[in-house]
Formats: structure tokens, sequence, C-alpha cells
């Protein structure tokens, strides 16, 4: 049997790991203490975020749920490796941010980088799997026409609502770098929302 699936089905205990902190949680899993359940916390606590942060990206909702899927088995199979060095949830970002652009990298290959755009512009038009007003469907379709960088750090920083240290965090990118991508993607966005408005 798969050691991933072994992992993920065995018996549940009666520790409750909804009080531990990230860093405990961390240590839990590597001491193989009750495995599945620390991990079945983590995922608790971060699948609808980044959930939303790669959907963000990629805007449809099955390559979403592709992604988010192998986000936490690379959590799972990299947690014992975990150095403490950030954030349990910025390097999880970042194995979600990472996959997104994958997948969005995969079929920018298969097909042009404008068809793409119009078949994620069609889907923004559509208003399946997202909501809002006109002003925020216009906001989606501007982003599309961003450098990926800039898009990824303006939705870290608008949608998400976190700071530079924790968006160099998962990113990897300084600080500096940031506020110039976040920056320039806002006046792109501003003469944008002009225009159209």
């Amino acid at each position: 049997m798969n050691p991933i699936l072994r992992e993920l089905t065995n018996p549940v205990r009666n520790t409750s790991y909804s009080d531990f902190s990230e860093a405990a949680l961390v240590a839990a899993f590597v001491a193989n203490t009750d495995r599945h359940r620390v991990f079945m916390e983590i995922v608790h606590r971060y699948k609808e975020k980044v959930y939303y942060h790669i959907r963000r990206i990629l805007l449809d909702h099955d390559d979403t749920d592709d992604a988010a899927q192998n986000t936490f088995i690379r959590v799972w199979e990299n947690l014992g490796s975990f150095r403490n060095e950030c954030a349990l949830y910025s390097w999880i970002y970042r194995i979600a941010t990472n996959e997104a652009l994958t997948l969005l990298r995969k079929k920018r290959n298969n097909t042009s980088l404008e068809a793409v755009n119009v078949e994620l512009s069609k889907l923004i038009d559509s208003g399946a799997y997202l909501s809002g007003d006109e002003i925020e469907r216009k906001l989606q379709k501007m982003l599309l026409t961003l450098p990926d960088k800039q898009k990824l750090v303006f939705q870290l920083k608008y949608f998400e609502d976190l700071n530079y240290e924790q968006i160099s965090e998962i990113t990897g990118t300084s600080v500096g770098a940031l506020k110039a991508s976040y920056f320039h993607a806002v006046r792109k966005i501003e003469e944008f929302l002009k225009r159209e408005i």
C-alpha cells in the first residue's frame, strides 16, 4: 500500500490538535504522533485559504481543485523536512503558488497565451464560480493582462491582505521588488479602470 494512503487511513486517536500552534503541529507530525490527525488539522486550517488563493490565479474551479489537492499532497510528503524558517502558512502558500503557476504554465504551453486569456475571460464573463459586481469582473479581467509576478503580488496584498514580509516568505522575493511589482500592478489597474468605468 502507498505510504501516503496508509498514513491517511490510520485509525483516528483521541488527541485534539485544534489548539496547537503551527510549530507544535509540525513537531507532532515529525515525531510521528498521530500524523493523520495532525495533517487533517493542517488541511482544516488552510484548505479554504489555499483554495481561494489558487482560485484567484487559475479562475477555473476544476483546475483549482487539482492544484489544491497537489498542494496538500506536497505538504504531506515534505512536512517532515519543514525547517521552521518561515511560518507554516507561508510555506503552504508557497507550495500552492508554485502548483498554481505550474498548472498555468502547462496550459499556456499547450495553447497560446492569448487563447488561455480568452478562455479565462469567458469564465469571468459567464459568472460561473465567480460572484461580484461589474467592477470586480473588470478587475479580474485586468488581472489577466498583468505579468504573473505582478498579478500574484497584487492578489496576495489586495485579496489576501498579507504584508510584504509575508509575501516575501511565500514568493522568495525581496520586499523592495515586491513593492515595485505591486506599485506597477496598481498603476496598470488604475489606468485600465479609468478607461473602462
